[in-house]
């Protein structure tokens, strides 16, 4: 099959590149019959990238976990990815309210309708966060996708079987072996970015049009300005700091960031963002099988700190309220500390809008003005999650020798099937 031979010749980034222009040609061309036209093709992408994650994040974890040296060396490693994860949501919110202060995006509106389907969302207590990061049946945290629980119970196998020497021997390498299978189907599955991109991009442009965003257009401005200058500057300035060449870390992420745009979920990017942070960066797979996944659950520079800041600048604007010093200084800590506190939580983004501006005593009222479009904000809020999330593995690994220099260099911009496995295909 010379024409599947010559697809997968052409470098992953520019097929889901080709993928996303057409798709946005498609649906606008097609219109609103787009998304029932185009939208299973998207829905069975996401579909399938959710089938791997579950079992990937499992099988890598446990490996990972029974590979490394000995719980000192997790914890030592678990601690350095915490402060890190802290460090950069700080340094997100400080970019989100910054940009809320330059384009004043809640300034000049007025008679802004509340989406329809938008209710307050119920804050989870602390104790609530706690009870349910240990799963009552690890089965039922498997099947319900609840990846914060399934790195819990992976982990406390991987423990076990670290404790249990020489007699857990066979499991661990059928841990290996089952970890090295579902990396082979990532790879076959991570291959319909392209076709996936099409439809849900056509879906959304088909959906939405230009009238949703037009009267939100500047805040729609804002954010996406903000997250790429967070990307851009924060997140080059700290490789810069370790050493590390900022284009050859974009090139190599770049995979992981295509697909969380396209797919708005950092769960469904997960795959793409392991493949991209050892593959084309040179990370430590056993390490990044436990930080990849962890970061997916916690990690929210885009949802957790720049969005709730920004949204936190235009509510105050819009109804016109002077924030003080201390508000300021109460949206920081809760953007931080809350994007730990709400892991695993469904509509991340508008639970920590809620905690945030709870917090600081601004009108919750201000989030359903902002739901109608939240499916094209989603989208770049996304992104900056998965790329910190593919970030902090790389700055930790470069601490603590568990980089590959050359690989890293050398950064592909590629993610999928081999090269041996494309030539095989196209013999097909």
């Amino acid at each position: 099959m010379k024409v599947v031979s010559a697809w997968l010749r052409i470098p992953f980034w520019q097929r889901v590149l080709a993928g996303f222009v057409l798709g946005a040609f498609a649906g606008w061309l097609f219109g609103h019959s787009a998304e029932t036209w185009f939208g299973p093709l998207g829905t069975i992408y996401v579909n399938g990238i959710k089938m791997i994650a579950v079992p990937l994040v499992f099988f890598a974890v446990m490996n990972a976990i029974s590979s490394l040296h000995g719980q000192k060396s997790v914890a030592a490693l678990g601690g350095r990815t915490f402060v890190w994860f802290a460090i950069t949501a700080a340094l997100a919110v400080c970019v989100g309210l910054s940009m809320g202060w330059l384009l004043q995006p809640g300034h000049g509106l007025a008679g802004l309708t509340v989406a329809p389907d938008y209710t307050v969302r119920e804050v989870p207590t602390p104790t609530q966060v706690l009870l349910d990061v240990i799963p009552t049946n690890p089965f039922k945290a498997l099947s319900d996708g609840k990846i914060l629980q399934v790195i819990v119970f992976a982990g406390l196998l991987g423990f076990a079987m670290v404790r249990l020497g020489e007699r857990t021997a066979n499991l661990r390498k059928l841990a290996a072996e089952a970890s090295d299978a579902m990396v082979q189907v990532t790879r076959f599955v991570l291959e319909l970015t392209p076709l996936g991109t099409f439809g849900l991009i056509a879906s959304l442009v088909g959906a939405y049009g230009f009238e949703k965003l037009l009267p939100l257009g500047t805040f729609v401005f804002a954010l996406y300005l903000a997250c790429a200058l967070h990307i851009v500057f924060v997140y080059g300035s700290l490789l810069l700091l370790h050493g590390l060449n900022p284009l050859k870390f974009f090139r190599g992420a770049a995979p992981g960031m295509q697909v969380a745009f396209v797919a708005s979920s950092s769960f469904a990017a997960m795959p793409a963002a392991i493949r991209s942070v050892t593959h084309n960066l040179g990370v430590d797979r056993d390490y990044a099988a436990f930080a990849v996944p962890l970061g997916a659950s916690i990690k929210m520079d885009g949802c957790g700190a720049i969005y709730p800041a920004l949204t936190s600048m235009f509510v105050a604007q819009y109804f016109g309220l002077h924030l003080e010093p201390s508000q300021y200084f109460t949206i920081l800590i809760a953007s931080v500390l809350g994007s730990f506190g709400t892991a695993g939580v469904p509509g991340t983004a508008i639970v920590m809008v809620t905690l945030v501006l709870s917090a600081a005593g601004l009108p919750l009222e201000g989030i359903g003005y902002l739901v109608a479009i939240d499916r094209v904000l989603d989208m770049m809020r996304t992104m900056t999650n998965v790329t910190g999330q593919m970030l902090v593995p790389v700055l930790v690994a470069k601490e603590t020798g568990l980089l590959d220099r050359e690989v890293y260099e050398a950064a592909s911009s590629n993610l999928g099937i081999a090269e041996g496995e494309k030539a095989e295909i196209g013999r097909l």
